[in-house]
């Protein structure tokens, strides 16, 4: 397809109000318990960069049968290529991961995360490949569902999600870049991959082949937990015992804009975005039917 020509991205909408029915259909068993949880996220241009193409979204359903089903979803995308494509790849990619999660009617979270992570894969590789200012774009996805008290991640590429739990911080994923394969394997040390020439060379993204396995991670949650989805943006500049000091001093919203002024202090070289979840309560679910407290959010 030739770039001068219009085009059309292909993205469903999303229809809650369809989806909350086909729940209700499937009657699924709800869980015991459920997270009450509090959101903050800022994303940030950065001082270097002359457009942002990092992204964050969320959904959380209101309908109890699509909460007990699928849980709440929470993102950051940080998106790669020129002409401004990376940011329509970090959207492209959130977009489609909701909507295609939320309508996978399996009973497997892990399976229909991978789909709808495959799926906007094939979005973004085919839309690269058929238009011409697009050619190369790709993203990162740290992706995290809260399903009753557990946690689920999806990852592809360098964006980070870490779990803060009793005065201690730990990087739940692995990143899929070379200087952190090179770590693993014993190769380079943890000083060598910060100053690495190499270091901003990720070996796994959305978009970037016709085919991807995201890594999935499963935890369990309790009380007073905080999860943060951060770019490398953040963790480019800022320290994990950073993160650890802010979140536990300050609330989510607060937390990630501080985290975001810290990083620009610190140099700004890339865009920067944030997301953190604040586990405020793990509520039984009442007699009665419906949860003592569902999703709230700042």
């Amino acid at each position: 397809m030739n770039g001068s020509q219009d085009t059309k991205e292909i993205t469903a909408k999303l229809e809650p109000r369809a989806l909350e029915e086909e729940w209700r259909k499937k009657a699924p068993k709800p869980p015991k318990v459920q997270a009450l949880v509090k959101m903050g996220a800022k994303t940030d241009l950065g001082r270097v960069r002359e457009n942002n193409e990092d992204k964050f979204d969320f959904f959380e359903p209101e309908d109890e049968a699509a909460l007990a089903t699928r849980g709440a979803f929470y993102a950051v995308a940080d998106g790669m290529g020129g002409h401004a494509a990376g940011q329509i790849a970090s959207e492209l990619a959130l977009k489609t991961i909701i909507n295609s999660y939320y309508a996978d009617l399996s009973n497997s979270v892990e399976d229909a995360l991978t789909r709808s992570v495959q799926q906007a894969n094939s979005l973004i590789h085919d839309t690269a490949r058929a238009i011409v200012e697009r050619s190369g774009m790709g993203t990162t996805l740290t992706a995290a569902v809260i399903l009753g008290d557990d946690l689920y991640v999806a990852q592809v590429g360098d964006s980070r999600a870490y779990l803060i739990r009793d005065g201690e911080i730990r990087q739940i994923t692995h990143d899929h870049s070379w200087v952190s394969e090179q770590v693993r394997m014993g190769a380079i040390s943890e000083e060598e991959a910060h100053i690495s020439p190499f270091r901003n060379v990720i070996t796994r993204s959305l978009g970037a082949a016709p085919g991807v396995e995201p890594d999935i991670y499963k935890e369990s949650l309790k009380k007073d937990d905080v999860i943060v989805l951060c770019s490398d943006g953040l963790t480019g500049n800022v320290q994990p015992e950073d993160i650890l000091q802010i979140a536990q001093e300050s609330g989510p919203s607060a937390a990630a804009k501080a985290l975001v002024e810290l990083a620009n202090e610190r140099g700004g070289s890339d865009n920067i975005t944030v997301l953190v979840l604040a586990i405020k309560d793990i509520e039984k679910k009442t007699r009665k039917g419906g949860l003592k407290g569902l999703l709230a959010r700042k």
